[in-house]
């Protein structure tokens, strides 16, 4: 990310998800630390007794607090964030065969629910996910879709698209972000908040990552607003508990407004006629970076 230049266009973008990216490498380096000092501590102690044991006893504390803070990471999220990243940066940008497999699966599942008598097929990238589901669902149409196919939908939910778009070799994703946001054969909308400080908030994928075509038509972007769809006090319990915040788009608001998980995918509205009249959130980001 450094030595191409994302991480400062990224930083320019939202800062936000920069602090989440950054936060792993910190915190990470601090466990360590913490590991290491433990560990030379407790083995000057014992080398006073005997060298040997002193080395024996400060490695072997060390090892366990790191094993320790690896299994503690449910609550902390530091090791998880830091495989996400890497697994994006490994081949920079570009999607690994094994991805591109389960993507392939993937799409094979969509294409079979299109046919089999549903009025509405609804894809649902949340985070990560957003980015595979474009590139699923672009080469799905690209195939063709059935002349019998229910409407196909896509709602992206906090979505981190830059990260891996704005990464040198995010050759094929750049061209699916492209492709899909000017097909009639789907309504795409991105939901994210500014509440969220893991997602690019209200930041229109195509568009920042500068390949909006003239008859660009997706995705519509507008905002969760988390502190209108949720009351004071159930914000003030969630505002500094940054994943839980990330996650809340799959959770239920107790002040909904247009936006509502549960009324969207269980609802009697395709995504398509309940944001027929919609128009895009007028503070969404549509600058090139």
């Amino acid at each position: 990310y450094i030595g191409s230049g994302a991480l400062f266009r990224l930083a320019g973008l939202r800062k936000g998800p920069m602090i989440a990216a950054l936060y792993p490498i910190v915190f990470l380096l601090v466990q360590l630390a913490l590991a290491v000092l433990a560990g030379w501590g407790v083995g000057a102690l014992v080398a006073w007794v005997h060298p040997v044991l002193g080395w024996a006893a400060g490695l072997g504390l060390a090892w366990a607090m790191l094993r320790a803070f690896k299994r503690w990471d449910n609550k902390v999220f530091a090791y998880y964030l830091m495989h996400d990243y890497a697994y994006s940066a490994q081949a920079k940008g570009a999607n690994p065969p094994e991805l591109e497999a389960r993507m392939a699966a993937f799409r094979q599942t969509i294409r079979e629910s299109l046919t089999v008598g549903f009025d509405e097929v609804l894809v649902v990238g949340h985070s990560s996910g957003a980015h595979l589901a474009v590139s699923i669902l672009a080469d799905l149409i690209r195939e063709g879709l059935p002349d019998d196919a229910a409407r196909l939908s896509f709602l992206s939910l906090g979505q981190v698209v830059p990260m891996v778009s704005f990464l040198p070799e995010a050759k094929r994703l750049r061209g699916d972000l492209r492709y899909l946001s000017a097909r009639q054969e789907l309504v795409w909308v991105d939901v994210t908040a500014p509440g969220d400080g893991c997602a690019f908030a209200l930041c229109d994928p195509v568009a920042v990552t500068g390949v909006a075509p003239e008859d660009k038509r997706w995705p519509l972007v507008i905002s969760a607003a988390f502190t209108q769809t949720l009351s004071p006090e159930r914000w003030a319990e969630l505002r500094w508990r940054f994943f839980r915040v990330h996650f809340q788009y799959l959770c239920a608001f107790d002040r909904p407004g247009d936006y509502d998980y549960f009324q969207i995918t269980a609802g009697p509205l395709t995504l398509g006629q309940r944001y027929a009249d919609r128009p895009a959130s007028k503070s969404r980001i549509e600058r090139a970076t």
